[in-house]
């Protein structure tokens, strides 16, 4: 990872404790679980959504769920949700690889709002911008850098190839 990835200098310059591991090169959240061999409901994935006013949110949920949209428009109070579209993603996250999200929208002036669900593991791994590295670390740790709202907008169960 460069050393002027955005995640890790809020990583660094808040002192906190965080592992970085050199995977397979994976485009998505579960992706990253199976090269990393770590749990996927301990994978944080980041999806970019924007509401019927053009305004941009991050969701965050675990790469063993998929996101509910109409969840999030409740925990978020924004009207229409849809997915961010690939280009839209390029343009606010220039800094990051395709299918490498981070999940701090903070970092990019974009709300983010976490699922509860994460916060029932004691460690978080998620992509910093690369699709050949993981960053993990603890999940207090994480709550402190990243200061998501939290809310349930998470569906559980297995995640079909269509669905994010």
């Amino acid at each position: 990872m460069s050393t002027d990835n955005r995640v890790m200098t809020l990583l660094d310059e808040e002192q906190l404790d965080y592992d970085t591991m050199r995977h397979p090169e994976a485009c998505t959240a579960r992706g990253v679980a199976t090269a990393s061999r770590v749990p996927a409901r301990e994978v944080a994935k980041a999806v970019l959504v924007r509401d019927a006013g053009g305004r941009y949110l991050m969701a965050v949920v675990p790469a063993s769920c998929r996101l509910d949209l109409e969840a999030l428009a409740r925990a978020s109070c924004r009207r229409g949700l849809i997915l961010a579209t690939e280009e839209e993603v390029a343009r606010l996250f220039p800094d990051c690889e395709p299918g490498a999200l981070p999940p701090f929208g903070n970092l990019y002036d974009i709300p983010t709002f976490l699922d509860v669900c994460v916060c029932d593991v004691p460690e978080v791994y998620f992509s910093a911008g690369s699709r050949g590295e993981v960053v993990g670390m603890p999940i207090s740790d994480y709550l402190w850098a990243a200061r998501p709202m939290l809310g349930r907008f998470c569906l559980h169960g297995e995640v079909p190839r269509a669905n994010v």
